[in-house]
């Protein structure tokens, strides 16, 4: 049986690389809810993720993305280099960010305007993730330059 997680409405930078690491690294299969923020999330079936107060959420200046890479040992550099620059795009003001922040978040930002629904922004995103992944993986550390 497929993972099921579940999340605030309006998925953008973090939550969007979130679920394309679960699909691509912990459940292809996995499925996603997207709930109001007004909503009592705990009430909703699933693993709740980038929501206050959960496993899967943002702690220490760290996103959510780093936390999912974390909880299930996702030893994989480019990954992490891939969190690191999401931590940048959704967290702008903790640290210097790496020089592809900037674009990275563009991007982002164009597929969420662009989308007319969660679902839709997750297709466009992933296709996002994969390309800023490749990109990692071909650039070593040269992505977390600032």
């Amino acid at each position: 049986m497929p993972l099921h997680f579940v999340t605030r409405e309006g998925i953008h930078v973090d939550r969007i690389s979130t679920a394309w690491a679960i699909r691509r690294f912990v459940d292809p299969a996995a499925t996603f809810a997207f709930v109001p923020r007004t909503a009592d999330i705990t009430a909703v079936e699933g693993i709740p993720f980038d929501v206050r107060g959960v496993e899967l959420s943002h702690r220490g200046g760290r996103c959510t993305l780093e936390a999912l890479v974390d909880k299930y040992g996702l030893a994989d550099e480019a990954l992490g280099r891939m969190a690191r620059i999401v931590r940048a795009a959704d967290l702008p003001y903790e640290e210097p960010a790496p020089a592809v922040t900037a674009g990275v978040l563009a991007i982002f930002d164009g597929v969420r305007d662009g989308s007319a629904s969660d679902e839709e922004r997750l297709q466009r995103g992933f296709v996002v993730c994969d390309a800023l992944y490749v990109f990692c993986r071909a650039s070593e550390s040269t992505a977390l330059e600032v």
